[in-house]
């Protein structure tokens, strides 16, 4: 089995540090299907209005048995804020370490102010309850993207 998440396939396990002092394991939420979005970073205009979409939302995501979790490179101090700032209902995970950024392939080299940065790329994976990787989205365009997500979910029995 390779270390990379790859259509069709199960998703490698990982654990990282959730918002609200919880640790995140990715095969203990096996029986739900997963929003996973990757985002830059805490705070700025494009990862907050995608998570207030992805917030508001929350109730049909609920009702399609589908957990959604955003994660970054950011620290858990910075999540917790963001979090409650926002009032996301959803915990942020903390990947500093770039566990999930692997798994993902999301850290793409990026143009900042004219210098080159590791960074990464907005993307969101859908897996289902079986831990299968079902749908990804990568360089995602935040407006609707929350929407397009929960379609894709709404599709999944009818695979």
């Amino acid at each position: 089995m390779t270390n990379t998440a790859t259509l069709g396939t199960t998703v490698p396990d990982f654990t990282l540090l959730a918002t609200g002092n919880q640790s995140f394991t990715l095969s203990n939420l096996r029986g739900h299907n997963l929003v996973l979005y990757f985002y830059p970073k805490d705070s700025t205009p494009g990862c907050t209005i995608e998570g207030q979409q992805f917030r508001d939302l929350h109730a049909e995501f609920r009702q399609l048995n589908t957990g959604i979790f955003g994660i970054s490179r950011d620290s858990i101090k910075s999540h917790d804020n963001f979090k409650n700032k926002q009032c996301f209902p959803f915990e942020l995970l903390s990947d500093p370490g770039e566990i999930a950024c692997a798994v993902f392939d999301v850290i793409r080299m990026k143009n900042m102010y004219g210098k080159q940065v590791r960074g990464i790329e907005r993307s969101t994976f859908l897996i289902d309850a079986q831990g299968v990787l079902r749908h990804e989205w990568r360089k995602v365009k935040v407006d609707g993207h929350a929407a397009e997500v929960l379609a894709a979910v709404s599709s999944l029995g009818s695979e």
